[in-house]
């Protein structure tokens, strides 16, 4: 168990690993942000167009 613990501390693997968890996260961070701001902007455009529609009728 000693030896395994040994090699797994030496290896490249694990910091490979956690490199690509951290750039996942950061691309899944960016999509989030993204998502939200053409939510927001998509909401304020229904938004007017319903105001308008009232305003018409």
């Amino acid at each position: 168990m000693i030896d395994f613990l040994k090699k797994l501390y030496r290896s490249d693997k694990g910091a490979t690993a956690v490199e690509y968890g951290l750039v996942l996260a950061l691309i899944a961070l960016a999509a989030i942000v993204a998502i939200t701001g053409v939510a927001n902007e998509t909401t304020n455009i229904w938004g007017d167009v319903a105001n308008q529609v009232a305003e018409a009728s």
